[in-house]
Order: structure tokens, then C-alpha cells, then sequence
């Protein structure tokens, strides 16, 4: 525009009024339009080189924001050329860019070491051999038997063919110590030469009215009694007591876990079900005790299960015969009934049993707490904040079995976020269908594998514990 403008002038003053000699009006029209030209060169390319220099600005900007130095900012940014293209970038602060690049590390690295051996375990087993481990049942469910009392070529062919990861005795199966240690033995022998791991050597041995060894009378043991009598009369001192007195001879006879100690809060007077394996009605007696007890146990090598969460204090009903539950809601249970569960997992609690009482004000259904995703997932695992094993109560009993088949209800544990079946009422029946869930994707691999990652730490620890 100003060029326009000055050139306008001048030719209103060569055609004017005011006549001059033609050769000096065609000299200065010559000359005029040369200064035009260099005047309107001049100002074009300083203005595009502004414009580049604005555009590299921008772009070094950015560059600083996402923490990508090239060379050095204080040096001057290189011009562009007069088409607008920016120059070339020099090869070396390439290189430069390239030698401050951090190495990547891959997820193996990441990894850490106990876990990598975890990993290398599941990537090893096929999809049978992870399912079996996801169940614990009786030798005589294993074998076929009834009464087994020992663990012979039955036991390992059994293991052979289906290597679970867990086995439980009852009274009839304990006879006398060397039996029970020979049996349990050869039984984690087998599971060792099989897939490389423990058998979960498993016990009911709360004391008093619940206790397979030192209650049937065979064995030279002290039963330590109710814990109820403990809660009311006791001290914490006296529940550790307890609990590294069943963790001497159960270590001595060779097992590895126990199904207590019992958390659950005595809300209800009228309950029968744990009026006497429950310490008591007090929200911080029971939870100090339990943990006390657990700490007892786990002294002597036999690592506890805290049951039978979410709490079976508050119920009437017997989950044993049929349906129970609870009519609280999720506040009043973190009031009371869960206090001793999340001060376990604050603890380091290992094994959690999960209970077929059902919650209904809490699900909106009467599906039993073991097959619940609410209750196991949502609840225990993400609001609760445990990662360790969760087990079923006995799957056996009426609150499960009168309802589901074994299949069934196994399956839906699982999915609810369970990592093992306890005594399904059907073993091949359950295990069949868990594998065809997984087979057919019902149950992810991820979600096997989740399982798996638990059951084998705590494996590991075992096998470090005893070695």
C-alpha cells in the first residue's frame, strides 16, 4: 500500500501542469521506480522473516513445554529463507537430542524378582492345572474315598491327574501323629513333583467347640478352650497364647494352614452359629484377639485365615442348613462387623473367608456373600483394600448346595472375585465347570491368572518359611 501510495505521487507530478523536459521526466520516472522496488523488497522480506522467526518461537515454545531440549535456547533461532521454509536443524544437536534420551526400560525390568517368579510359574501351566489349583477339598473327595487316612498311589495318581491347590482333613482323616504327619507328607510330595508347589495342608482348628485335632481325642494336645471364654475373661497375651499353642502341633503334624481365627462381632444374642467361637460382642476385643491369635499361629509357621467376613454375629440363621443373612447396611457393618477385617488387612492378613450369609440392604439381592461381587470385589478387595486370598466357606453346605449345583455356584465365586472353592459339594462337577468357563472365555485367563498370581506368593513364601 505505501509503495502504491509514493508511487502515485511521483506520477501526478510527471503528468501535472507543471511540464519539465521530457528526457528528465522519463530519467526520474526510471529512477522512481527503481527505489520502489528495493523500498517494497526491503519491507516484504523483513516482514516475512518476521513471521518465521514468530513461527520458530512458537515451535521452540512448545518444545520446552513437552520437555524435548534441542540445543541450546539462548542461541540465536536461525532465519528462514526468503520462500518461508525454516533451515535445516544442525546434524550434531540431533545426535545431542538423541544421547539425552533416557533409556527405555521394558516391563520384565520393571518387574520385581518374587513377583517374575510368580509370572514364570502361571506362563508354565496350562489352563487344567490353573483351575485345579483354585479348589481345596477332602483326601476323600480327591480320592473317592471315604475316611481316608492316608496317601498312597490313590493320592498321587489323583494329584497327577487334577493337581489342586488345596486339601482339608476332617476328624476321621487324623488318627494318630505319625499317620496324620506321613499322610500330609507324601501328600505335599506329590503336589511338589507335580507343579513345583505346596499343597495348602488345611485344618479347622479354632479351639473348643471347632477343633479337628485337639477335640476328637486321639491326639496329646491341649484344646485352649472357646475363644469365647478368652474374649470375656482373657487378655490379648492370652488369645497369642492360644494361638501359638494350635500353631506348635499343627506345625508338628505337618500343616500349613489354618481356618481361623473366627472375626466375626456377636451382635446378635440370639446367634448360635459362633456364640461360642467369637470373641465376644466388643468391636476392638474381637479385632485385638483375632489378630493376636493369627499372630500366634503364624509364629509357628501355620499361616491364619480371618472368617467369616462380612461378619456372621449379626445373623440368626444357620448357613449350614440354609439361608442367612443380615439386614444391615453397609455403614453398620463398617461400624461394627468389618472393623476386625480391615484392621487384619491393615495387618497383613493373608487369607480372608468369605461367608454365604446374604446382605440384601446392601446388594439389593439375597445372593450369598461367596458369590457376590458386591460384597467380594467391591466391597473387600477395592473398598477394603485386600489383595491377598480369599477363600469360601465350605461349599458344601445348605446356604449353597439347596440352591446352586456345584458348577454353578463355583463358577459364579470366581466371577465375584473368589480365589478358591472350599469343599464344593460336587468336585468334578465344580471343577468341570470352572474349566469349561474358562475354556470358552465365561472366565477371562486375566481373571484365572489373578487368582493364581495370589495362591502362588503365598506358596512361595511357604517354601521359603520351611527351607
Amino acid at each position: 500500500m505505501f509503495c502504491k501510495l509514493v508511487l502515485d505521487l511521483f506520477q501526478n507530478f510527471l503528468t501535472g501542469k507543471n511540464r519539465v523536459n521530457k528526457k528528465l521526466r522519463n530519467f526520474i520516472f526510471v529512477l522512481t521506480g527503481l527505489v520502489m522496488v528495493g523500498l517494497c523488497a526491503v519491507l516484504g522480506e523483513g516482514g516475512i522473516s518476521q513471521v518465521n522467526k514468530n513461527e520458530v518461537l512458537s515451535a521452540d515454545a512448545a518444545s520446552v513445554t513437552e520437555e524435548t531440549v534441542v540445543g541450546d535456547l539462548s542461541t540465536e533461532v536461525p532465519e528462514a529463507n526468503t520462500f518461508g521454509d525454516p533451515l535445516e536443524t544442525p546434524s550434531d544437536d540431533a545426535s545431542a537430542t538423541d544421547a539425552e534420551e533416557p533409556e527405555e526400560t521394558t516391563e520384565n525390568e520393571k518387574i520385581p524378582e518374587a513377583d517374575k517368579a510368580v509370572l514364570d510359574i502361571i506362563d508354565g501351566m496350562t489352563i487344567e492345572e490353573k483351575v485345579a489349583q483354585l479348589f481345596i477339598i477332602t483326601p476323600d473327595a480327591l480320592t473317592d474315598n471315604t475316611a481316608v487316612t492316608m496317601a498312597g498311589d490313590a493320592t498321587k495318581q489323583a494329584i497327577d491327574e487334577t493337581p489342586i491347590g488345596g486339601v482339608i482333613y476332617m476328624g476321621d482323616n487324623l488318627q494318630t501323629p505319625t499317620q496324620v504327619r506321613e499322610m500330609l507328607a507324601n501328600t505335599n510330595t506329590y503336589s511338589e513333583e507335580r507343579v513345583g508347589l505346596p499343597m495348602f495342608l488345611c485344618v479347622d482348628e479354632e479351639g473348643g467347640t471347632v477343633s479337628r485335632v485337639a477335640g476328637c481325642g486321639r491326639f496329646c494336645v491341649e484344646n485352649v478352650g472357646n475363644m469365647s471364654e478368652i474374649g470375656a475373661n482373657g487378655t490379648v497375651e492370652d488369645a497369642k497364647k492360644a494361638g501359638v499353642t494350635i500353631g506348635t502341633y499343627l506345625s508338628d503334624f505337618g500343616f500349613n494352614i489354618d481356618f481361623a481365627p473366627v472375626a466375626d462381632v456377636l451382635t446378635n444374642p440370639e446367634n448360635s452359629i459362633v456364640k461360642y467361637r467369637s470373641f465376644g460382642s466388643d468391636v476392638d476385643t474381637v479385632s485385638r484377639m483375632s489378630i493376636a491369635v493369627a499372630e500366634g499361629l503364624e509364629s509357628k509357621g501355620i499361616t491364619a485365615t480371618y472368617k467369616h467376613f462380612p461378619g456372621h454375629g449379626a445373623t440368626a440363621g444357620d448357613t449350614h442348613l440354609g439361608a442367612a443373612f443380615t439386614t444391615k447396611t453397609i455403614e453398620e457393618l463398617k461400624e461394627e462387623e468389618l472393623v476386625p477385617f480391615q484392621n487384619a488387612i491393615d495387618d497383613g492378613a493373608k487369607l480372608i473367608m468369605v461367608s454365604h450369609i446374604s446382605a440384601p440392604n446392601i446388594t439389593g439381592h439375597d445372593t450369598p456373600a461367596s458369590l457376590s461381587e458386591e460384597l467380594v470385589t467391591e466391597l473387600l478387595r477395592e473398598d477394603m483394600g485386600f489383595d491377598g486370598i480369599v477363600v469360601t466357606d465350605a461349599m458344601e453346605m445348605g446356604a449353597i448346595s439347596s440352591k446352586y449345583k456345584s458348577d454353578e455356584a463355583a463358577v459364579m465365586a470366581i466371577q465375584a472375585g473368589v480365589d478358591m472353592i472350599l469343599m464344593p459339594e460336587d468336585f468334578d462337577l465344580a471343577y468341570s465347570g470352572v474349566l469349561k468357563a474358562a475354556k470358552s472365555g465365561e472366565i477371562s485367563e486375566e481373571r484365572l491368572n489373578e487368582s493364581l498370581a495370589r495362591i502362588i506368593k503365598v506358596k512361595l513364601e511357604m517354601s521359603e518359611t520351611s527351607n
